[in-house]
């Protein structure tokens, strides 16, 4: 793949280094096999919504949520749960701004993706900010998770047809429902999505409420097949 052989130029001209523990990393990864060995894997999990379960459940068994109420996309990717380093490297990518963390999970979301042999969709799209987050932040955290991705697999990457038309308040400490009128009425197309398949790209699951109401504004436009490809999922549905 063009991706890794750019990811072996890099790591010859700039060695990798470990951004845990600052030990030389692997693989051409800024990540050490000692702390990529530490890291909080989501083994076994719903396919739908990529929630955990427990350990002796079937692969292919959707949760009990999942079953009552499926949401309006198909299945879900999230191979880390949202503790321990994750988190950490999370929030530095994500409220630091420290954007050499999100490469580092992008590279780590890829790998998972490419070892899962899922179909491939036709087109990526990053859970957008309202243009007000996005001004405080400066950066989009999904985006700059989907643009390697869509490097990598060669997939149109697709950042502006989806619009966040409602700035809603943070959904930290917000239960599942609250979660949900939360997001209500906050996504709009803007155009027309010209793919059948689609996969959309976040950091966290939590609730899946956005991803919810995400996939169901893309259904209604004519999207046939969702994904959803998130670095972590938080150990519960909360």
């Amino acid at each position: 793949m063009v991706y890794n052989r750019t990811l072996s130029m890099q790591s010859i001209l700039f060695p990798p280094k470990c951004l845990i523990c600052g030990a030389p990393g692997e693989e051409g990864l800024d990540l050490c096999s000692d702390c990529r060995d530490d890291l909080p894997l989501n083994h076994v999990a719903c396919p739908v919504c990529a929630s955990p379960l427990a350990s002796q459940t079937s692969a292919t068994t959707s949760c009990r949520h999942c079953q009552q109420e499926p949401p309006p996309f198909e299945r879900s990717l999230s191979p880390y749960l949202f503790t321990d380093m994750i988190s950490r490297l999370v929030g530095r990518f994500k409220f630091n701004g420290e954007l050499y963390c999100g490469e580092l999970l992008s590279q780590l979301l890829y790998q998972e993706i490419e070892a899962s042999r899922y179909e491939m969709p036709d087109l990526i799209i990053p859970v957008p900010l309202h243009a007000s987050r996005l001004r405080e932040r400066g950066f989009n955290q999904a985006l700059e998770l989907a643009r390697p991705l869509a490097k990598g697999f060669s997939i149109k990457l697709d950042h502006s047809t989806l619009q966040r038309i409602k700035a809603t308040p943070h959904q930290i400490g917000l239960h599942r429902n609250e979660r949900r009128r939360n997001v209500k009425g906050a996504f709009e197309i803007r155009g027309k999505i010209k793919a059948d398949h689609v996969a959309l790209v976040d950091d966290v699951i939590t609730t899946g409420s956005t991803l919810r109401e995400i996939a169901g504004v893309l259904k209604r436009s004519g999207v046939s097949r969702i994904d959803v490809w998130a670095l972590a999922k938080t150990p519960t549905h909360n």
